[in-house]
């Protein structure tokens, strides 16, 4: 099958996050099958949604990996003018729900699978098919773990994200944050007798604001990222029930998303010390259990190869080209890196393109990656 009619199959399937992806893990490992290739699933928790790790050429620890994520953003409230589930080609366009983010790559990869075995690799190939990357890397940490107790860990690793077929060096990582406010119910017309966990919140919410611009300021940088700083932000906000009642609940979310070398929790205990120092006294002067409280709802750590690195020399010269780059959003290769396994991005289609109605890829992005992944593969492992 060619890259676009396995693309076309495997868009086929709705892997948004929320859904099962065994379907599709059943396609692969059915396409696998026909070539004789051994592979290992590995299930989440629950049995609802698979990891596939394949191997071809020896059976081995070592060689290489490309690596790629099958479940999607959903669809919801966007507006298509096709099927988001059905390829369509038109102008040199591929258009489908998950053709840029990511199946275009592991279309790419899994249309090479002959071509890798004809090389007669001496080192391994390895494929990664994971689940989850778009709601918190749960496959990746999952293959992780089964990479340590099988001892079939790859020494370099290259995910597919969309980069233009452009080396990426680095990405930010990544805190998300659920703040929780704890105030005390009372009549709006005697505001002393109560605390008003929504003006609290509000409160915090504009040190947020005064913080992204101090971080902007003052940084620190890194040069190659944008913006070159981390960033901070508050994205939602609930609270409240009617304007004559003192809210007593309020609740916002916020994340940093860090520059490698700085510490996202650095920044967390400076935001609760503040709040600890300057909204929580009024707040407990009136009752001691008003308050805030901070959960961590998601971290993914930044990546961040060094130039010099062999694998960075390889790609850029496989991917014909003297520059890398550094991207803001954040990927399944940090977790590869910080299990020991050098890793960079480079991959079909342009992240502007991801998670759009009517998302596309190009064809020729997809015939430049069919090229850059048999090159690699022979550079690296023949």
């Amino acid at each position: 099958m060619t890259t676009t009619e396995l693309l076309e199959r495997l868009v086929s399937f709705d892997t948004t996050s929320r859904n099962s992806n065994l379907a599709l893990i059943g396609f692969i490992r059915d396409y696998l099958d026909r070539f004789g290739v051994t592979y290992r699933v590995i299930t989440d928790t629950v049995g609802q949604k698979a990891n596939l790790h394949a191997i071809i050429g020896p059976r081995a620890a070592g060689g290489l990996a490309l690596s790629g994520h099958v479940d999607t953003v959903p669809v919801d409230g966007q507006t298509w003018t096709s099927d988001p589930f059905a390829l369509r080609r038109h102008d040199g366009k591929l258009f489908a729900r998950g053709s840029c983010d990511m199946k275009g790559f592991l279309a790419a990869c899994l249309a090479a699978v002959p071509d890798f075995q004809a090389l007669r690799l001496l080192r391994p190939l390895h494929l990664f098919i994971s689940y989850d990357e778009e709601v918190g890397c749960g496959g990746a940490k999952r293959l992780i773990q089964d990479l340590h107790e099988s001892g079939l860990r790859p020494d370099v690793c290259v995910v597919g994200e969309p980069s233009g077929m452009k080396p990426i060096l680095a990405h930010k990582g990544k805190l998300n944050l659920d703040v929780t406010v704890r105030g005390l119910v009372g009549h709006s017309s005697e505001p002393s007798k109560g605390v008003n966990a929504v003006q609290a919140a509000g409160e915090a919410i504009a040190w947020v604001a005064r913080e992204a611009r101090r971080l902007a300021a003052e940084g620190p940088f890194a040069d190659g990222f944008d913006p070159p700083h981390t960033t901070i932000h508050a994205g939602t906000m609930e609270g409240g029930t009617i304007l004559n009642i003192i809210p007593a609940h309020a609740a916002f979310t916020m994340e940093w998303r860090f520059i490698p070398g700085d510490s996202p929790h650095r920044h967390l205990e400076r935001m609760q010390a503040w709040i600890t120092e300057t909204i929580e006294p009024a707040m407990k002067a009136v009752h001691p259990e008003c308050g805030f409280s901070c959960k961590i709802a998601l971290e993914m750590p930044g990546m961040e190869l060094s130039p010099d690195h062999p694998l960075a020399a390889v790609v850029k010269q496989v991917a014909g080209t003297n520059s890398a780059g550094k991207v803001a959003y954040g990927t399944e290769g940090g977790f590869f890196e910080n299990a020991g396994i050098p890793t960079i991005i480079c991959g079909p289609g342009h992240i502007a393109q991801a998670h759009q109605p009517d998302e596309w890829i190009a064809e020729a992005e997809l015939a430049a990656c069919d090229r850059f992944i048999r090159r690699l593969a022979a550079k690296l492992l023949v």
